[in-house]
């Protein structure tokens, strides 16, 4: 009689012959069958913790150089999902009154609502507001309990190559050898890269690239979370596993409400997501907090780094975009690295994105100001 194990190889092999890729992750012994590899699979979280409904108001006022023939703007669409459902939506624009155009890129599925102003004069000002309702989610990944890919289908290939942004090169490709020596289980490979950016990454909005770009974080060893996920993304990718950055809205008071995660795909669990700035932050302001002792210390920080590893998306989140590099719709003059809050064109020149965290920054092309109202008590997960 054969073994558990033997007759699963043996229908693997079966499956491969037959140019099949339905059940192309290796199941362990005791283990469900797997579902297919699809990159638009909806989250599949172990726990959808506690909901928080949300009142949106977001407002940006865009100011184009004088003498603008055309400003373009691209406002992208909070998407609703099985974990977060937005609803109520209305957009208004003063004082150049239009109704935008809506449109969706190819690539990632990314939706925006398009606005052009011709001969604009002074700040063009778009109000979005909508509610949202979102759950806090938890993978409990571990490798015990995750599966190995034999083979990505195709439609992983902007996940697992490198673009504009998330730029997998020579560089790149060695330093994830020297952190991962031989590649062997997505789980435990990932949590040796989180790992290394959590010991050789400092957070510096000053030094920020605005633009997930892993070559400046491999090269300066600063940024915020863009360049911390942007740099994780492409060290996974050259390890061989899907990864992406994911944009959104933090749905906290901040001086700046972007803020990006990192999302890698690992069977069964599909996308899972990872905070790796925010938990070092955390981290760091637990193991300088005088009023706790060494041992609350050494717990505190021990769960927040089990946190991170397994798998982690909060409720004071909101996702509005995923994935780097890519066009938009409709086409801008250039592809975008990616869109924090909005993108916007000045007769074809992209202007610069604020960063009002920089303290030396206070110019801006446009700004973003947000009212969030929590229909109920909701504290800030990443605060201890």
């Amino acid at each position: 009689m054969h073994s558990p194990t033997e007759v699963i190889l043996a229908m693997q092999r079966l499956i491969l012959a037959l140019g099949l890729w339905l059940l192309i992750v290796l199941p362990l012994p005791g283990q469900q069958s797997p579902l297919p590899l699809d990159p638009t699979q909806a989250y599949r979280p172990v726990l959808m913790g506690e909901a928080v409904t949300y009142d949106v108001e977001f407002v940006v006022a865009v100011t184009a150089p004088e003498h603008t023939q055309k400003l373009k703007v691209w406002l992208p669409i909070p998407p609703s999902d099985n974990v977060q459902a937005v609803k109520s939506r209305e957009i208004n624009v003063f004082p150049d009154a239009q109704e935008p155009t809506f449109a969706t890129e190819n690539v990632y599925g990314n939706r925006f609502a398009y606005f052009e102003f011709e001969h604009p004069q002074g700040a063009q000002i778009i109000t979005h507001k909508y509610q949202v309702t979102t759950h806090a989610l938890r993978w409990n990944v571990q490798p015990a309990n995750t599966q190995r890919a034999v083979e990505w289908p195709e439609s992983f290939a902007p996940y697992l190559q490198g673009d504009q942004a998330v730029v997998v090169n020579d560089s790149v490709t060695a330093q994830a050898k020297r952190i991962v020596s031989e590649a062997s289980h997505a789980a435990a490979d990932l949590q040796l890269v989180m790992d290394w950016m959590h010991e050789n990454m400092t957070y510096d909005h000053a030094q920020a690239s605005l633009a997930a770009s892993s070559q400046h974080a491999l090269e300066t060893r600063t940024g915020h979370c863009s360049d911390y996920h942007g740099l994780c993304s492409a060290l996974g990718r050259a390890l061989g596993y899907p990864t992406r950055v994911t944009y959104g809205l933090a749905m906290i008071p901040k001086n700046s409400p972007s803020h990006c995660k990192l999302e890698a795909y690992l069977p069964p669990h599909g996308w899972v997501s990872f905070d790796i700035s925010e938990t070092q932050k955390l981290v760091q302001a637990i193991s300088t907090d005088e009023n706790l002792s060494e041992q609350e210390r050494e717990a505190m920080i021990h769960s927040a780094i089990d946190r991170l590893r397994g798998g982690f998306r909060d409720n004071t989140w909101l996702l509005v975009t995923r994935g780097t590099g890519y066009d938009l719709a409709p086409p801008a003059a250039k592809k975008v690295n990616v869109v924090r809050t909005i993108y916007a064109e000045a007769d074809g020149v992209a202007l610069p994105e604020p960063n009002p965290a920089d303290p030396n920054q206070n110019t801006f092309a446009w700004q973003v100001g947000m009212k969030i109202t929590a229909h109920q008590a909701v504290k800030y997960p990443f605060a201890h």
